[in-house]
């Protein structure tokens, strides 16, 4: 009888892990430090990524941040199929894994399932930043603008080989006008 309660509670145990995420960021990154969330808010073009099924074939893809009356992020994502000729959209909702606002975030589009948001890299301004997910196959280059200047570009894509990431891999996403 004390072994199959035993049993039953290691059972349970194991599941409890597997249901709680574990966070860890990529070997060898930091997120950045006190994050200025109010300068972090609005839209963001997204002008390189690395392919996942979301966002796969689409282009003019936005990402942008509001804040929720419960102080977490509302995310909306946001990104043209131009071979069904039709936009595609994600709602979702982001809160910091710490209680101190650095960036690192956590993202869920699926109820309470998260996933990591790291920005790993951002300018003073606000203008430019760089996110990792869970893992290097998990990257975004984010601008305010369509377009990003070259040494922005260059530094975190420095940043990024660094860490493990697979730069080739990286679409650079098309954002003329639709």
């Amino acid at each position: 009888m004390a072994k199959q309660i035993l049993s039953k509670m290691i059972f349970a145990g194991s599941l409890l892990l597997l249901a709680v995420p574990a966070f860890s960021l990529p070997a060898g990154l930091t997120t950045v430090e006190n994050l200025e969330t109010e300068k972090y808010l609005g839209k963001w073009y997204e002008v390189a990524r690395l392919d996942f099924f979301f966002e796969r074939g689409l282009v003019y893809t936005t990402a942008e941040y509001s804040l929720n009356r419960n102080g977490s992020i509302k995310v909306v994502n946001r990104g043209y199929n131009a071979e069904k000729e039709k936009w595609k959209e994600a709602k979702g909702k982001a809160r910091f894994r710490s209680e101190k606002e650095n960036g690192d975030l956590e993202v869920s589009f699926f109820g309470p399932f998260y996933s990591e948001y790291n920005i790993i890299s951002i300018d003073g301004d606000y203008q430019y930043a760089l996110v990792i997910g869970e893992n290097t196959e998990y990257m975004w280059i984010l601008s305010r603008d369509k377009t990003i200047p070259d040494d922005i570009k260059e530094k975190y894509l420095a940043i990024a080989k660094n860490a493990g990431v697979i730069i080739e891999d990286l679409i650079w996403v098309d954002q003329e006008n639709p």
